[in-house]
């Protein structure tokens, strides 16, 4: 069982950065693929980014690469997505997942655990 908590959103203006962390409970956490997720209102979840239980593969979505990174520090049991110049269609409820795959997948259906999410607004 793992229990995940998202936080860092917020209100930002375009060009500016955020960081969202998400902190785990479960001693197994080093052991998960993480991944990041975004919803904006009235479209479906849309995958963003993941990364292997050890950080060392990472992938992200085109529309995000090169501002967007993830990482993670186990000892720590969180992952976090470093968001720099943020625009407007970045606005979303942000989401981290867990998935006991040990190949980086972008499926939703293949992550195990989800937390509760956390709102990020880009204003223009």
């Amino acid at each position: 069982q793992l229990q995940l908590v998202e936080s860092g959103g917020g209100l930002v203006q375009a060009g500016g950065s955020l960081r969202l962390s998400c902190a785990a409970s479960g001693r197994t956490f080093s052991t998960y693929t993480m991944g990041w997720f975004r919803q904006a209102p009235g479209k479906e979840r849309e995958f963003v980014a993941a990364i292997s239980w050890s950080g060392g593969s990472q992938y992200s979505i085109d529309v995000v690469k090169g501002r967007f990174t993830i990482s993670r520090d186990n000892a720590k049991n969180t992952v976090y997505l470093q968001m720099n110049s943020l625009k407007p269609e970045d606005t979303a409820v942000y989401y981290c997942a867990a998935s006991q795959g040990v190949v980086v997948t972008t499926r939703p259906p293949l992550y195990n655990y989800w937390g509760q999410g956390t709102q990020v607004t880009v204003s223009s």
